[in-house]
C-alpha cells in the first residue's frame, strides 16, 4: 500500500513536513497530493500514524488519546512553523467512512472548502478526543451516520432495494 511506502521512507521522503518516529503516537505529516503546495487557502495535509491496525476512527479508545493529542499539537506546531498557518485557521478531521483504511488526520485551511468536510463525512479531532475522554469506547458503541455519493455503488444497491417500499 502507498501509505506503508511514505511511512517506511520508500518514497516521498523530500515532502515529508513533520514525523514522529514513535511506534505508538508517531506520525508523518504529508501534503495531500490534492493541494498545490503553494496556496495557503487550499492547504491540506494528511498525519498517517505509523501505528498499523488502526484503520478508522472505530478503532479509537482512550487508550488511543495520546497519540491522538500529539498528532494534533505536533501537527499545528509544524503547520504554523513552515506555512505560517495558525492552529486556529486550521480545520483538523477524519472522514469516516475514510477513502483508504489507515488511521489518518486531514489537516486543512478553514477558507478551503475540502472534499467531505460537510456534516456526516468530517469527525473534528478535537471532538473526536472528547468523546473518548467521556466515553472511553465511544467509537465502538456511536451510531456513525454517513452519507453516501450518489456514484456510490453502494448507494445505488440501496436505492434500487427501496424502490417501490410505499411510505405508509
Amino acid at each position: 500500500m502507498w501509505v506503508y511506502n511514505i511511512l517506511e521512507h520508500r518514497s516521498e521522503q523530500e515532502r515529508i513536513v513533520c514525523e514522529d518516529a514513535d511506534p505508538e503516537t508517531g506520525f508523518v505529516l504529508v501534503p495531500d497530493l490534492k493541494w498545490d503546495g503553494e496556496s495557503l487557502e487550499s492547504l491540506y495535509l494528511q498525519a498517517l500514524v505509523h501505528r498499523r491496525g488502526l484503520r478508522s476512527i472505530r478503532d479509537l479508545t482512550a487508550d488511543h488519546l495520546p497519540l491522538l493529542r500529539n498528532i494534533h499539537d505536533k501537527g499545528c506546531e509544524a503547520i504554523e512553523k513552515k506555512y505560517g498557518v495558525p492552529a486556529s485557521e486550521l480545520r483538523v478531521y477524519f472522514h469516516y467512512q475514510p477513502s483508504y483504511y489507515h488511521l489518518h488526520v486531514h489537516f486543512t485551511s478553514v477558507q478551503f472548502d475540502a472534499p467531505g468536510t460537510h456534516v456526516g463525512k468530517a469527525h473534528f479531532l478535537s471532538t473526536v478526543i472528547n468523546n473518548l475522554e467521556l466515553v472511553p469506547d465511544y467509537y465502538q458503541r456511536a451510531t456513525l451516520t454517513y452519507y453516501l455519493p450518489r456514484s456510490d455503488p453502494l448507494a445505488d444497491k440501496l436505492r434500487r432495494a427501496t424502490d417501490g417500499v410505499s411510505a405508509e
